[in-house]
């Protein structure tokens, strides 16, 4: 944190050196005055800088109290234009911690980490959460078929993901929980190893299998060598069977076994 003690420091500064501000510069300031809309802030320059209440945040506030807190902080700025009418230069906070959010974001799908996120909302297609401030996605296709959507993770707020895709450009942030939980497996999977596991779910295209808490897909061009017209009629939730590795996919989170020449 920079220390004011003069409200001119920083214009001198500035005079010395000749720098002119431009959008896109990050700037040091320290906010004087709330206004009913936003903060003047003192950027050092003739030009005062204001920071409207949308900027202050990337998430809102959920109690407008804090926004007292702000007066006489001094910290950084993304400044975003300079307004010719008013004179003075729109700054954000909100700019300059998403640009922050962002690399660190960057850095954990560099790094292939596993976290844990706190689950905000549940619809049909999958759960809302947050990752570095930033509104992330895990569709239900991404989410172990072992938890009960609907249930069990409204008493377990929390869930842990792997990054699936990124893209700042469209603040697009999508995680699967399937894919951590795999990385996380204590037993590790082999192609063409030969396991046991059990019926949980049985679908027109095939059966999910419960695998040392992994879940697999067992699809119905690989139950046999002869044709079944009901998986119903063979196969029973609760049946312990006896399948074969046939494909790891660590990024997607998925399993795919065989029972075809298995004896």
């Amino acid at each position: 944190m920079i220390e004011v003690n003069d409200k001119n420091k920083f214009a001198d500064i500035l005079e010395k050196y000749k720098y002119n501000l431009h959008s896109g510069d990050i700037v040091a300031g320290t906010i004087m005055y709330k206004e009913s809309k936003g903060f003047l802030v003192n950027i050092g320059d003739s030009t005062a800088g204001y920071l409207p209440k949308e900027e202050i945040n990337i998430q809102p506030f959920s109690n407008q109290k804090t926004l007292n807190l702000f007066i006489n902080i001094t910290r950084d700025f993304f400044l975003i234009k300079k307004n010719p009418y008013i004179k003075q230069y729109i700054i954000s906070i909100k700019r300059l911690e998403y640009i922050k959010s962002w690399k660190r974001i960057k850095q954990l799908q560099l790094e292939n980490i596993i976290f844990t996120v706190k689950i905000k909302q549940i619809n049909k297609g999958g759960l809302i959460t947050y990752l570095e401030g930033i509104q992330g996605f895990i569709p239900k296709s991404h989410i172990s078929l072992y938890n009960n959507l609907r249930t069990n993770l409204l008493h377990n707020n929390y869930i842990k993901c792997k990054l699936l895709i990124t893209n700042e450009q469209k603040n697009q942030l999508i995680l699967s929980n399937k894919s951590a939980l795999l990385k996380l497996s204590v037993h590790k999977f082999r192609i063409g190893e030969l396991i046991y596991g059990l019926i949980i779910k049985i679908k027109q295209y095939g059966l999910f299998i419960e695998i040392y808490g992994m879940i697999a897909l067992l699809h119905i061009s690989e139950v046999g060598s002869t044709y079944i017209d009901s998986l119903n009629k063979v196969f029973y939730i609760g049946n312990l069977i006896k399948i074969k590795v046939i494909h790891i996919d660590i990024k997607q989170g998925r399993l795919s076994v065989s029972k075809r020449d298995i004896k």
